[in-house]
């Protein structure tokens, strides 16, 4: 019951590849954004808001359909991007990419809620004293934010982890190139005598998405204690 095939293995390492460069790719224009969006007062703040979280409201198919329209080879964006050899359709590249923009919206809420509970004074204690903007939120609100920062790239992994709408959608279902866990899974409940296999990755998959969780949970409590809120 517990030996996985060479496949579940494989689709098991492609999830983790898909979700490792999924959150890493996020990391540094997802805490822009957060930074934007907890610090800016700016006209259209709320739509930029919007547009961030669209795709926790969208159904997860049609994201990947969007996908498969903006970047797809001949799309909007993926032709021009085919002629100079990037390629997402059908590509782990595409499931990466579909799983960033999936697991988007948890990573810039969490940063934002932590870049928000930064004290303002702190950082206006740091400029009197001479810093630069540069350097109060390197030396201040980054420190603070760190670990609702890592959070959020927890949150993100966990979301990527689990992503199939989208990514079966966009990149379809191709053993050893697309495959993850989640279309591991699916595929295995649809043929015969398929059930242990999908069980043991239901399984890996539970244990991996509550693992996330708990390591989220974790950096939460340390941000509430470091700034003397829990």
């Amino acid at each position: 019951m517990l030996d996985l095939t060479p496949d579940e293995w494989t689709a098991i390492g492609l999830s983790l590849k898909v979700a490792a460069v999924a959150t890493l790719a996020s990391l540094v224009p997802g805490l822009g954004i957060a930074m934007l969006l907890a610090r800016g007062r700016f006209p259209g703040r709320a739509l930029i808001d919007g547009l961030v979280h669209l795709p926790l409201i969208l159904p997860p198919v049609v994201t990947g359909y969007l996908l498969l329209l903006s970047f797809g080879r001949r799309g909007v964006f993926g032709a021009a991007l085919a002629e100079i050899g990037i390629v997402f359709s059908f590509r782990w590249t595409g499931a990466a990419l579909a799983c960033a923009i999936m697991g988007f919206p948890l990573m810039v809420r969490a940063m934002r809620l932590s870049i928000e509970a930064v004290d303002r004074r702190l950082e206006q204690a740091a400029a009197t004293l001479g810093a630069g903007p540069s350097a109060v939120f390197l030396t201040v609100t980054l420190p603070l934010a760190m670990p609702g920062i890592l959070a959020g790239g927890v949150l993100a992994f966990a979301k990527a982890m689990g992503e199939f709408g989208a990514t079966i959608t966009f990149v379809s279902n191709i053993p050893g190139e697309t495959q993850t866990l989640p279309s591991a899974i699916y595929s295995l409940t649809q043929v015969p005598g398929g059930e242990a296999g999908a069980l043991r990755l239901t399984l890996i998959s539970v244990a991996l998405s509550m693992a996330a969780l708990l390591i989220s949970e974790l950096l939460a409590r340390r941000l509430a204690r470091r700034l003397g809120t829990g």
